[in-house]
């Protein structure tokens, strides 16, 4: 049995707890927030505290919280030896306390607490400075069925910006797409089933070859009733930046 304790009470430390307090082989011994509302409905569930001084023993402590306050919690915490880890994509394994044992346990997957998350589909990203904390980690990121990866931290720092451009950007261009098609009252849910076919491709084959549309197909005609269309003009200059892109990755003349 594996004994956890969550520090932080965002979109991944929720999830976190919801998975690891349904698998047999974890035990989350308590749960830690400065302020106690966020986890306050499941404190019939786990022992809750907002208090440092007050955290149970454990075999891992997750640092759950916002990039900035990492360090600052890893330097409060009031014992020494254990091991203690963080799930940021960004922060540095050395930004944390060094009176502790330092890990990663990044969980490369987008988290919104409303959402339902399968962790089968959740690669959980494990760096760590001592092998026997490799292996805990792994044994915690397999029971609750996540595929896992050893990466070191120029590794993970650029998983993270990739991310953020296969995710973030692309969420804003679903939004983008969304106020298109309601300023003439088209339905965005027509566009759903492309959204899937396209992630579904480059399961299978690489971005660049899934590549199709008039930018790669240098249609200066569609392009420029496109943009005769677009009476947002940012929403012009990401078409035209993203059409640039495109056309330099495929050998097409720049607009």
């Amino acid at each position: 049995m594996i004994s956890v304790v969550i520090l932080g009470a965002g979109n991944v430390a929720t999830h976190l707890f919801k998975v690891f307090n349904k698998t047999e082989n974890i035990t989350v011994r308590q749960w830690f927030n400065r302020n106690l509302k966020p986890i306050d409905q499941y404190k019939n569930s786990v022992s809750i505290t907002d208090k440092l001084e007050a955290l149970k023993d454990a075999d891992v402590y997750i640092l759950a919280v916002s990039d900035d306050a990492i360090a600052g919690i890893s330097s409060q915490l009031p014992f020494e030896n254990r091991l203690i880890v963080h799930t940021s994509g960004c922060v540095n394994i050395h930004d944390m306390d060094k009176k502790n044992r330092r890990g990663v346990l990044y969980p490369l997957q987008t988290f919104s607490k409303a959402a339902t998350i399968d962790f089968s589909n959740v690669p959980i990203c494990i760096e760590t400075l001592d092998k026997k904390d490799y292996h805990l980690l792994k044994h915690l990121a397999v029971s609750i069925g996540s595929p896992t990866k050893r990466i070191n931290t120029n590794q993970r720092k650029v998983l993270h910006l990739a991310a953020v451009f296969v995710n973030n950007f692309t969420n804003q261009l679903y939004r983008i797409g969304h106020e298109i098609t309601e300023s003439e009252g088209a339905e965005f849910d027509l566009l759903k089933p492309l959204i899937i076919e396209t992630a579904k491709k480059v399961q299978t084959m690489s971005p660049y070859m899934a590549q199709t549309g008039p930018a790669k197909r240098n249609d200066q005609k569609t392009i420029k009733n496109h943009l005769s269309l677009l009476e947002n003009n940012h929403h012009k200059d990401i078409y035209n930046l993203l059409t640039q892109a495109i056309q330099r990755t495929h050998g097409r003349k720049k607009l």
